[in-house]
């Protein structure tokens, strides 16, 4: 594809209604789409626009828990990475029942489960935002924040027993993927502005963590989607970006629907310490609402959907490179 691809958003498109917070966002072959949702589960789009709640009470209120990164399973079951007190991930059923699957690695609790991902080996990537003040949102995120977030694998699906923390010291870990030669681990740090990454070796350690990336003060990277040319899709939290990043490093702005303000108030709380989910939350964008995560869909994998944490719906946009194929894509 072209480097310069820009994307206009006038030509962004909208799926689904009145889902809450759908951060994060999957696409399957079929043409479904399931996003995690605010009210303690997930809803499923079908092709037609039909709706389903899975596990979602009526109300926010009605429930303490609070989905984030998702992963669907063979089974039609859906791991789910909780930010809510418990902390954990969780094995959410179709019929709408949950049961802790991954609470503890080494004796140590998981809390602020941030992401969960499903690699084509079927193994469990976690990663866990922070360890300290689990329970404050993204405060202390900024200015003096410790970075002790971490990344859990587990070996498969069937022995959540086998989870261990395979990287530590991360800032802020957010979502990460298996580069196209699947000889690095890749992973965003949100609050430190960029991207790095692990050797990975066939047993899934690592090696030391190097710089893949790095971005602007503007620039928040959370959602991270490879596609068919080793290229990496990145969506920047608070500015609203698309950014897709070149194999060798190099980065290219696709889209961006920020407020100077807001990002202005973004970047002095960050370095006040003072972050926190309200001004997150309360984004001016006018078309993109805080872009968390982006998934291929669409029969040719070139539909990117688009996950909120501000937004009652899906935007979507079609791509000029297709992504490439989750490991769910046929269930």
């Amino acid at each position: 594809m072209s480097e310069d691809f820009t994307l206009d958003l006038g030509a962004v498109g909208f799926v689904g209604h009145d889902l809450m917070r759908p951060e994060c966002v999957l696409a399957t072959r079929s043409g479904h789409l399931y996003c995690s949702d605010w009210r303690g589960g997930v809803v499923r789009i079908g092709p037609d626009g039909s709706r389903r709640a899975i596990g979602c009470a009526a109300r926010r209120e009605d429930t303490d828990f609070m989905p984030n990164g998702i992963a669907l399973l063979r089974d039609g079951s859906l791991l789910v990475a909780n930010l809510g007190a418990e902390g954990g991930v969780w094995r959410l059923y179709p019929d709408g029942h949950r049961e802790p699957w991954v609470m503890e690695v080494g004796g140590e609790r998981v809390a602020a489960a941030n992401f969960v991902w499903l690699d084509d080996r079927e193994r469990v990537w976690i990663t866990v935002m922070y360890r300290s003040n689990p329970g404050a949102g993204r405060k202390r995120l900024g200015k003096g924040a410790a970075a002790d977030g971490y990344i859990v694998l587990v070996e498969s699906v069937d022995r959540p027993q086998t989870a261990r923390i395979v990287a530590d010291g991360l800032a802020a870990t957010n979502e990460c993927r298996i580069s196209l030669d699947g000889k690095w681990l890749l992973v965003n740090e949100t609050f430190h502005k960029r991207i790095v990454r692990f050797a990975l070796a066939d047993d899934g350690s690592l090696g030391a963590r190097e710089v893949f990336a790095e971005f602007d003060d503007d620039t928040l990277p959370d959602g991270m989607t490879l596609d068919a040319e080793g290229g990496l899709w990145i969506t920047g939290i608070a500015a609203n970006k698309i950014i897709r990043v070149m194999p060798d490093g190099r980065w290219h702005l696709v889209a961006e629907d920020s407020n100077a303000d807001h990002m202005a108030a973004i970047r002095k709380a960050i370095a006040d310490g003072t972050l926190d989910r309200v001004l997150f939350y309360k984004n001016p964008a006018k078309v993109l609402p805080n872009v968390t995560s982006l998934a291929f869909g669409g029969s040719d994998l070139r539909t990117a959907y688009l996950g909120s944490v501000s937004g009652d719906k899906v935007a979507y946009f079609r791509s000029p490179v297709a992504g490439v194929p989750p490991a769910h894509w046929d269930w």
